[in-house]
């Protein structure tokens, strides 16, 4: 099977200019730096001892920025590489003063690649997070013995299922795993099944409060314009949730005075679009790039930045998690709750069951079903408590993955 696997990596190898072509017309590489995708890296390691995170996107980068940052403090450690396969990402994780920490883009997942990216990197310890799993990688790491980490892992039904067709090949790449830092019990449930050799369960990363998130302030301009404004906020929307989004606009409109929906969604570049069908059932929308300087008549504003969803979530009293009334799975709520919004959600949360489980105990969340059904559950106050039991758990679950990680650390550079 693995044989197989690599023959396909050829073929997506042999591909891989057309769709990297594509991609940048798509605007979704970067054009002076889509290269590093195959190994002609943009950074010199320099010397001294280097440890790598991989995660695939924004998400699961910010996740463990808070741990990067309390790793730079480390005298033992002279360089963190981080990889990640968007473009976004990459942008969003220049917005941190990170001094050791170098970013590349991850490598196409076949061997002459890999065995290249190794040779050149030389990590002492690789952590991949959540689902992330290569198993050209995963083999060539075990090959040069590099102990894999698979932090904040998250494996679904579905995806555990797809895993387990595959038989004795899926054993056999989680077996060069060294230890998995499950997220819920499920996963690690999941992990046991596919013969990872040890579990250990933390919880969620992404309770942690990230040092970005403490200090977002949305501009004295921006901020003067909406301060008489009622808002709420729709966030990391598709397509389709932008129109069921204002269409609750309208309903609350009806009764509520100065209202201002703040959309953000998921893919930024299809603003345009979302302001055309909106303007459509007649409301009027401003995009953030326009940088308006009357936000009166605006009744949908669109977020159409990069890297600017942590402030507006600040300013909303209720937030609407996309992807969930269409079936995407759902969105990670927790950034939005650590802030004291109110979470709403459609029926389709199957990526994060356990985390809008605890949200529902603690009365932050709410599932809804149509957008009338919102538009009469939107509240315009913050909730502090609640906000503070969810960074109380973050923070918990920061210490005692350091603690770990540093240990992992310690005893890999005690053998070189």
């Amino acid at each position: 099977m693995y044989f197989i696997y690599r023959l396909l990596t050829n073929l997506i190898l042999i591909l891989s200019p057309l769709i990297i072509i594509f991609r940048l017309i798509k605007k979704k590489e970067d054009k002076k730096r889509y290269k590093e995708k195959f190994c002609l890296f943009s950074k010199k390691r320099g010397k001294g001892k280097l440890i790598w995170f991989h995660g695939s996107s924004v998400g699961e980068i910010l996740s463990v920025v808070p741990i990067i940052q309390k790793l730079e403090k480390n005298k033992s450690l002279d360089r963190i590489l981080v990889t990640s396969s968007t473009l976004s990402s990459s942008k969003v994780l220049k917005k941190f003063k990170l001094k050791k920490t170098i970013h590349q883009f991850y490598p196409i997942d076949n061997i002459i690649f890999v065995r290249k990216f190794l040779n050149y990197w030389k990590p002492s310890l690789a952590i991949f997070i959540e689902s992330e799993i290569w198993p050209c990688m995963y083999t060539s790491l075990n090959n040069n013995k590099i102990p894999l980490i698979l932090l904040n892992a998250r494996l679904t039904k579905k995806t555990y299922n797809r895993w387990k067709m595959l038989g004795n090949f899926s054993k056999s790449i989680f077996d060069k795993i060294k230890i998995a830092y499950p997220q819920n019990q499920e996963t690690k449930f999941f992990l046991n099944k596919l013969n990872t050799k040890k579990i250990k369960c933390y919880g969620n990363l992404k309770f942690i409060e990230n040092i970005q998130e403490k200090q977002s302030k949305i501009n004295k301009r921006l901020k003067d314009q909406l301060k008489n404004k009622k808002i709420w906020v729709a966030s990391s929307t598709h397509f389709n949730e932008e129109i069921f989004c204002a269409k609750t606009h309208l309903e609350l409109k009806r009764k509520i005075k100065n209202l201002l929906t703040i959309i953000i969604p998921r893919h930024i570049h299809r603003a345009k679009e979302i302001a055309k069908d909106i303007e459509s059932l007649g409301l009027k929308t401003t995009t953030h790039s326009s940088k308006v300087k009357n936000l009166k008549n605006t009744d949908i504003y669109i977020v159409d930045e990069f890297g600017e969803t942590k402030k507006f979530h600040k300013l909303g009293f209720s937030v609407f998690l996309g992807g969930s009334i269409i079936q995407r799975g759902g969105q990670n709520p927790l950034e939005a709750a650590r802030l004291g919004a109110k979470i709403f959600h459609g029926p389709n949360i199957d990526n994060f069951q356990d985390v809008y489980k605890l949200l529902k105990l603690f009365k932050i969340s709410k599932k809804i079903n149509s957008f009338k059904e919102l538009a009469h559950s939107i509240s315009f106050k913050k909730d502090k408590k609640s906000a503070k039991k969810i960074k109380n758990i973050g923070k918990t679950i920061l210490k005692k993955t350091i603690k770990e990680i540093e240990n992992l650390i310690n005893n890999e550079f005690k053998k070189t």
